[in-house]
């Protein structure tokens, strides 16, 4: 368990999701974490440049890989650019919390990881960390989707898989799998694996997925058929939603549908007491989602040119 301490100061929080590598959305979040210094900085993956979901490969089991390496971005770019935003605010750097995501592959971890190891962020996959007086959850998998990446690719709560997506054992892995983790895993074992029996009225929990059939994970303005099959617009996880009105943690925040907002007319969701928010966005501007921990009701989203 990581344990992460700010100073004392502003309680507003950043969010932001599926930035895809590109560099003037992470050119304009750095400038507004120099100029506003949050308290704290939530990315909820798919933060590497596009590829990875439909990268070579060949199908099948454990042995699957696929030739995909972005490690150049994450030690060429981002560590750079994190460190001198570290170096420039001092005591008032933010606590930086991070998830890859499904487009994102696995292979990247180890920079990830190397640069948590020196201090510019906290990698969150399947950790936990203490931070104020909350407690912070990470998670990146989604359920199955029709991109033939499947390093953050689960089972939801069953082995269905939605018409026109791939299993995640018939697609490529960017590393070797335990067979039975990709036939057998799911999204609802691992989160009851990851919180326990932790309680989490304060507790901030960073999903790459939405919660299924909510404001946060809608991909179509309507239904729409994949041959005779009518297709569910609705590409959140089964796990997540049921988790969430069973534990009913304090915040949640998501990415993986960058359409939803435009179809639903909302990047937040009330689920119980629990706010959910999301920053996937499908415009060409850097979506920073504004939250307060303390006072959640009034998060706030800007689209920023």
């Amino acid at each position: 368990m990581i344990a992460a301490q700010s100073p004392a100061g502003s309680a507003t929080c950043f969010f932001v999701s599926d930035l895809h590598g590109h560099r003037y959305k992470y050119e304009k979040l750095f400038s507004a974490v120099a100029n506003e210094k949050p308290a704290a900085l939530f990315l909820g993956g798919d933060l590497l440049p596009p590829g990875g979901s439909g990268g070579g490969g060949s199908r099948g089991s454990s042995g699957t890989r696929a030739a995909i390496d972005h490690s150049n971005f994450i030690t060429a770019f981002l560590v750079p650019e994190f460190s001198r935003l570290k170096e420039y605010l001092g005591e008032r750097y933010p606590e930086v919390f991070l998830i890859l995501g499904n487009d994102d592959a696995r292979t990247q971890e180890a920079p990830i990881l190397d640069a948590a190891a020196k201090g510019v962020w906290h990698y969150m996959h399947n950790r936990k960390a203490d931070w104020r007086n909350f407690l912070i959850f990470g998670y990146a998998y989604v359920p199955p989707t029709p991109f033939r990446l499947k390093d953050w690719e689960r089972y939801d709560v069953s082995h269905y898989v939605d018409p026109g997506c791939i299993a995640p054992e018939e697609g490529i892995l960017s590393l070797p799998v335990a067979e039975d983790q990709l036939k057998y895993a799911t999204i609802a074992e691992d989160l009851k694996k990851l919180c326990g029996r932790s309680e989490l009225t304060n507790a901030i929990l960073l999903f790459h997925t939405p919660p299924y059939k909510t404001n946060l994970d809608r991909v179509a303005p309507h239904d729409r058929m994949i041959g005779h099959v009518p297709m569910d617009v609705h590409i959140g996880s089964i796990a997540v939603r049921r988790f969430i009105e069973e534990r009913q943690p304090l915040i949640t925040l998501h990415g993986h549908a960058h359409e939803s907002a435009r179809f639903t007319g909302s990047w937040q969701d009330k689920i119980g007491r629990t706010r959910a928010f999301s920053a996937a966005h499908d415009g060409p501007e850097l979506a920073l989602v504004r939250f307060n921990p303390h006072n959640p009701k009034t998060a706030e989203r800007e689209l920023i040119r």
